[in-house]
């Protein structure tokens, strides 16, 4: 026998033939701009491509069943990273507006970025190549290739404290301390002034890691010189909130922008359901765009499978994770979901809060 022959494989028995067939069944459709009219076409088209574009069709995907399922489910979006920065403020104002998430939450950042945005500030075409010393010197602020202005940040945080002088002197959570604070802007382009207005509630866990941390921090200094009480930010009247309102849901699902502590806040909120004495079962349905890798063991690349084991995510849930940086995955989900008319005809969740007690959480047609 031959070299050429021994590579020749032994013929398969009917049984392998049989499975063999079973697997080469479903050939990747090729994406064919000639049959593709907008994003929302493009986006589906990926759902039989590979590679990140089959998992970023997946999402989208599953988004759209979040979004038309009969049981309701509570869309909890986790915002983390520079999205803002990357030019998405308008994508998430517009997820808010159109009734494609009932709550958020979110790193301060994100929300901070809205608050100066809002007031008149602006992210600026910059270079991750620039000299960062000379931009230091002109009180420019670089977020990898985008420029914002220091010295409108430092008036801003400066106004956080200035507003927070003028509350009541107790204890707030998040999602109250940045409903009120919405109420001192005025942009129909805001995510936060959408979410007041369309009573969204907005958790930030992390507040005190951000600008509007600094504007408290400035009103705490002042507060003690003054001899006044300051204000403070209870985080743990936050899980206290947010864990009624999964208590009080259907179902949930989970839209987690890249991860950091929303993704893991979201996900703990279903595990505290038990100090309520309540089983959630654990999301329905959850998605995940990240560039982040789970091989690292951390929480912001764990897979959606991992979160099974905790009981945070379901065990029959639809889930899918599209390792793709946010700047272009998020606008192509929403765009398919927007384009495709998914959201259209969905019931619209009312609140009623009285201090940190969801009084009522009734869906509205």
């Amino acid at each position: 026998m031959g070299y050429k022959d021994s590579l020749i494989p032994e013929p398969l028995d009917d049984k392998k033939k049989k499975k063999k067939k079973e697997i080469l069944q479903t050939r990747i459709s090729p994406v064919d701009f000639e049959k593709i009219n907008d994003v929302g076409d493009l986006v589906e088209s990926f759902q039989s491509a590979s590679i990140q574009a089959r998992n970023l069709g997946q999402c989208a995907q599953i988004f759209g069943k979040m979004l038309q399922d009969e049981e309701r489910p509570t869309i909890m979006l986790g915002l983390a990273g520079p999205l803002i920065a990357a030019g998405l403020r308008k994508v998430i104002r517009d997820m808010v507006h159109h009734n494609m998430v009932d709550v958020i939450v979110s790193t301060g950042a994100v929300l901070y970025q809205d608050y100066y945005n809002a007031l008149g500030g602006g992210h600026y075409y910059g270079s991750p190549a620039a000299d960062d010393t000379k931009l230091r010197e002109l009180f420019i602020n670089r977020i990898y290739d985008t420029y914002v202005d220091e010295e409108l940040f430092c008036e801003d945080d400066t106004l956080i404290g200035k507003f927070a002088d003028k509350l009541e002197q107790r204890n707030y959570s998040s999602r109250e301390f940045i409903s009120l604070l919405s109420e001192t802007i005025d942009d129909e382009e805001s995510i936060l002034v959408t979410a007041r207005k369309k009573n969204i509630p907005v958790f930030c866990p992390a507040l005190n890691d951000s600008s509007i941390g600094i504007g408290l921090t400035e009103h705490y200094y002042n507060s003690r010189k003054k001899g006044r009480q300051p204000i403070a930010i209870d985080s743990i009247r936050d899980n206290f909130e947010l864990t009624q309102i999964v208590v009080n849901s259907s179902r949930t699902a989970a839209f987690y922008v890249a991860g950091g502590v929303p993704k893991n806040y979201i996900n703990d909120s279903i595990v505290m359901a038990y100090i309520f004495g309540k089983d959630t079962g654990g999301h329905k349905y959850a998605i995940q765009v990240t560039t982040d890798s789970p091989h690292w063991g951390g929480l912001s690349g764990s897979t959606l499978g991992e979160a099974q084991s905790w009981g945070k995510v379901n065990k029959q849930a639809n889930h899918s994770m599209a390792f793709v940086e946010p700047s272009v995955s998020l606008p192509l989900i929403y765009g398919h979901a927007f384009q495709k008319g998914l959201y259209k005809g969905r019931s619209k969740l009312n609140y009623e809060w009285e201090g940190d007690t969801l009084k009522k959480m009734a869906v509205e047609d």
